[in-house]
């Protein structure tokens, strides 16, 4: 009976989240109809499995589990994949670190967190997406809680600004919880908001760095105050007035809760918000797809603020497994996500994937280690607690620096440095040289050229070479003079240097 319950819990799941990935397609399709634009067909399972390794864990599947996937006949394959990559302990390692974007996790300038504090916040978050915390019990947390910074984690949300006048804080609650922004706010509405933020106080205590984030004890008046949406509210001198804050936002009805968190998922996964940028929801900044937007939010809230159900209709949706190659040159096709975006893979994705490829792990440092932080070499990228934790590399793709919370503070833009870093840099080719991994790979095939290569494209681009990049390959490794383990390695090398590797496509 036990194994029965779950089981039925699961099916009738699947069925629920088939329904809404369709209702997100026949959003998606109706816009598309409307403007005479056509679909992209569907990636192929190579693309797919790749894909859902990177967006779901951060990382790059192995060579067997591409195997496993392409050789699977069964036709819920992908849902299953999607299931199975939701619930494994790296999707909290991958997605704490989005959050951790958003909320400013760094214990150094401007945001002044400190390192204590930075690992209770980074574990709380870390557990909040690992146990699926509904987000609205997340949100309030974040918004109405009072400690230390040591001791009570979310407190830290009001201590991860550059300021501490109330318009700095609702400036932050905007950001992360409206996706708003509050100097493009109607300057009467910003005022009001900035109310509700007018008693947090802050108290030092006799422990190094420690803070208590309270409702400020000072005397005060009654005052009228004003929500978003123009609702006015009595906050009594008694009253703690994020709270009132955080119980108008996190309702269904409100107009800025879900469709905010919903429209930042989809921004993640599919490189993309419906409004854009993602956290720049405003009357004069309309979605490109108001339908699409509002499935999302209402799928959110009716399945109680379950985020993994978010991802989970979103990543079994037509929209998100589609092709990247257009099958349209309507100049609208991307914006209605006709087809899959290309974006580069984030920072930390690609110093982990070197790493794992050529076995060989990141150096950090602190600019400011206070105290000195130590990190393991072989601590994965994509986990690094605080964002003032750093290396060359990092900085090179683009990590961002965590000082503001926009979407657009992560730079994930190609550049010359990069491109001259992976073509000339004596650090990749020692590792490439070295790489256990790799040397263990060229003993494994015994002299077999088209397994070997076989065997590398597997894994560095997860797919199976063409046959005429077999035949390239093994043209070049019978080069006069040239050694099979500096052909492998320029083979490896040539791979790494590719848009394919470096590209979420």
């Amino acid at each position: 009976m036990h194994k029965t319950l779950p089981a039925i819990a699961l099916f009738l799941a699947a069925l629920t989240g088939r329904a809404a990935a369709e209702s997100i397609d026949d959003a998606v399709s109706a816009a598309l109809r409307e403007r005479g634009i056509k679909a992209a067909g569907p990636c192929n399972d190579e693309t797919f499995v790749r894909r859902v390794f990177l967006d779901v864990i951060g990382k790059l599947p192995e060579p067997e589990d591409v195997r496993n996937f392409v050789n699977d006949t069964k036709p819920d394959k992908r849902a299953a994949l999607i299931d199975a990559l939701l619930v494994r302990p790296e999707f909290a390692d991958y997605w704490s670190m989005k959050w951790c974007d958003l909320l400013r996790v760094k214990s150094e300038f401007p945001i002044n967190l400190w390192p204590n504090a930075v690992q209770a916040y980074h574990r709380w978050i870390h557990d909040a997406l690992r146990t699926n915390r509904p987000y609205d019990e997340v949100a309030r947390e974040l918004l109405t809680s009072s400690g230390s910074n040591f001791r009570v984690p979310p407190v830290n949300f009001y201590r991860a600004v550059q300021g501490r006048a109330p318009a700095d804080l609702a400036a932050a609650a905007a950001l992360t919880f409206m996706g708003a922004r509050l100097d493009r706010m109607p300057k009467d509405r910003a005022a009001n908001l900035a109310v509700f933020f007018s008693r947090v106080g802050y108290k030092p205590t006799s422990e190094w760095k420690e803070e208590i984030v309270l409702l400020n004890p000072a005397p005060v008046e009654a005052v009228q105050a004003t929500l978003p949406d123009g609702t006015a509210v009595a906050l009594g001198p008694g009253d703690d007035p994020r709270r009132v804050f955080a119980d108008w936002l996190i309702t269904v009805e409100n107009p800025w809760f879900a469709r905010a968190v919903a429209n930042r998922v989809w921004a993640w996964l599919l490189g993309r918000g419906i409004v854009n940028e993602p956290d720049d929801l405003r009357e004069d900044n309309p979605p490109s797809n108001p339908a699409l937007l509002a499935v999302l939010a209402r799928e959110l809230a009716g399945a109680d603020w379950d985020l993994r159900h978010l991802y989970r209709i979103i990543l079994n949706s037509r929209a998100w497994q589609a092709s990247s190659v257009p099958a349209s040159d309507h100049p609208e096709a991307g914006i209605l996500f006709a087809h899959a975006l290309v974006r580069r893979l984030d920072a930390e994705v690609i110093v982990d994937a070197l790493g794992g490829i050529l076995n060989a792990h990141e150096e950090y440092s602190s600019p400011i280690p206070e105290p000195y932080t130590f990190i393991p070499t072989e601590h994965p990228c994509v986990l690094l607690p605080d964002g003032s934790i750093t290396s060359s590399l990092l900085e090179m793709f683009g990590r961002p620096a965590r000082d503001t919370g926009l979407f657009s503070e992560r730079n994930n833009e190609c550049t010359d440095a990069q491109r001259l870093f992976l073509l000339n840099s004596s650090v990749v080719q020692t590792k490439l040289q070295t790489s256990p991994k790799l040397r263990r790979l060229m003993e494994g095939v015994r002299g077999d050229v088209p397994r070997f290569v076989g065997d590398l494209y597997l894994l560095i681009l997860a797919r199976t070479p063409t046959q005429e990049e077999v035949k390239a390959a093994r043209a070049y490794m019978k080069t006069p003079g040239l050694n099979p383990k500096q052909a492998a390695d320029d083979l490896a090398w040539a791979l790494l240097n590719t848009k394919e590797f470096l590209f979420r496509h």
